[in-house]
């Protein structure tokens, strides 16, 4: 303990961190009621005033790395002769940490919601309408937004010799004490995405586990996983990004695709593989009035509430440490190839994912005598859409399995990105720094479950989800910022 406090006491930027960090689960440990009551308003208040400009700043970033792909800019290799991981293990780590569990998360739930319920009116069928929304939400805006950062560290980091400090952002202030709210404030923003995460992850395990086991809902198992995970993480990033965060992600996506293709051969691939081309089509086509809720496209008020403002929010609260640590895995790549390989790849093999559960899901809805919203829980959507397969429980603890192995990726990638930040911006932060972190999101994830289980009304999705729209509002703000300051610097000294 000696040790974390002279850690702490010699830095700054770790002490204001810790510090309000250590407040805030404090408060929510004693006043969880309150605190969700508070943030039920001022959530309220962000999606009135600032939810088109959440609108304007997805799009607009997206246009903005195009720009940059195509410019001659987009030539320059970010450090190194050649790319430090071969694309498999790039494209594995970079997914792993940017969505993992999400997409087991949503996978079912989410699409047969959009089918359900229409965002739109439209003369297109509710399995493309479906797919397209939700290509929309996991699609090219998200990884756009992860990029941005990855492109503003990766740029100063490697080409500038910079540190990954994102105050490295704003170099006409170098040297100002102001300007280092900047990387509080990433910490920070950081701190709640990865939280968020992982408390919604660990309610899908319990959820999974309470589904397959059939024993009453209890919060002291989500605690329990919690703490497994983070066990795990700490074990992974403290082995370092070769031998711990590398191994795992290559494992988690190889057991993905094995998911995949178990769902896929005995779907109607005809079926899959039409609504996949139709689906991208449509919001290839589709994406400027998608964008900014134009028109037809525009599904009022409560959708965009309930998810695209609180999606936006939510890659914007993981956009930081995400990014930085795409930049750090792209070390040898040029711009061009980080931002259409990071953008585009994924984003493609989400529209995959979602069109083999969806559309297998969509048929197994239209099987139903009388749909009773079975798979309409996020929590265990999954769990029941694979109990109409053969091996339902092997496969549901896969899943599971799974669900392990992608938070302690993003745990072990969020403890190394914090790690380096903190640590002055150091590409191999100190261990000590890891285990401080590793302990901190672990004592505010558990806060952040216990914020959830006030009250059986208010799970830890709604309860994040109002957090998320609040805390990310500063760092879109920033992220305007950060662009101009990166686009101004360009012009007067590429």
């Amino acid at each position: 303990m000696l040790k974390v406090w002279n850690y702490c006491k010699n830095n700054r930027l770790l002490l204001f961190a810790v510090a309000i960090i250590g407040l805030l689960s404090f408060y929510i440990f004693l006043n969880p009621e309150n605190f969700y009551a508070s943030i039920e308003t001022w959530s309220i208040e962000v999606r009135d005033y600032f939810g088109s400009f959440y609108l304007w700043l997805g799009l607009l970033t997206f246009i903005f790395l195009m720009l940059i792909a195509l410019l001659p800019i987009g030539k320059r290799r970010l450090g190194g002769k050649k790319p430090e991981y071969k694309t498999w293990s790039w494209l594995a780590m970079l997914y792993s940490a940017g969505m993992g569990a999400g997409i087991l998360l949503r996978a079912v739930q989410e699409p047969v919601f959009m089918y359900q319920n229409p965002p739109i009116v439209s003369k297109d069928s509710n399995s493309i309408i479906a797919l397209e929304y939700t290509f929309y939400q996991w699609g090219f805006t998200a990884w756009a937004f992860y990029v941005f950062f990855a492109l503003i560290i990766g740029y100063y980091l490697f080409i500038k010799k910079k540190t990954v400090l994102l105050s490295n952002g704003f170099p006409q202030y170098e040297g100002s004490k102001l300007i280092k709210i900047v990387d509080l404030l990433t910490v920070l923003t950081t701190v709640i995405g990865i939280v968020a995460a992982i408390g919604l992850g660990a309610q899908q395990i319990d959820g999974g586990m309470t589904y397959l086991f059939e024993f009453g809902k209890n919060y002291y198992f989500a605690y329990l996983f919690t703490f497994a995970v983070f066990l795990f993480g700490f074990f992974s990033v403290y082995r370092g990004i070769h031998r711990g965060i590398q191994k795992i992600s290559n494992l988690n996506i190889a057991v993905t695709s094995l998911l995949f293709l178990f769902v896929l051969v005995q779907s109607d691939i005809i079926e899959v593989l039409k609504n996949f081309g139709l689906a991208t089509y449509h919001y290839i086509v589709d994406f400027i009035p998608l964008s900014l809720a134009l028109g037809k496209h525009n599904p009022g008020e409560a959708f965009l509430t309930d998810w695209t403002y609180y999606y936006w929010a939510f890659w914007l609260a993981w956009a930081p440490f995400t990014g930085i640590f795409i930049a750090r895995i792209s070390r040898g790549r040029t711009i061009r190839q980080m931002i259409f390989g990071a953008i585009l790849l994924p984003s493609l093999g989400s529209f995959l994912w979602f069109s083999v559960f969806g559309t297998s899901a969509f048929q197994i809805v239209e099987e139903m005598n009388t749909y009773q919203g079975e798979m309409g829980n996020v929590f265990t959507s999954i769990f029941v859409f694979l109990e109409n397969y053969p091996f339902a429980s092997l496969s549901s603890l896969v899943t599971i399995a799974l669900l392990v192995g992608f938070l302690v990726t993003s745990v072990d990638s969020a403890i190394y990105v914090l790690s380096m930040f903190t640590d002055k911006g150091k590409q191999n932060p100190k261990k000590s720094h890891r285990f401080i972190w590793a302990v901190l999101l672990l004592v505010f994830t558990e806060a952040i479950l216990v914020l959830g289980s006030i009250n059986p009304a208010v799970d830890v999705l709604t309860a994040m989800q109002k957090l998320l729209i609040i805390t990310s509002l500063p760092f879109a703000f920033l992220t305007v910022m950060i662009g101009i300051s990166f686009v101004r610097n360009l012009l007067t000294r590429e």
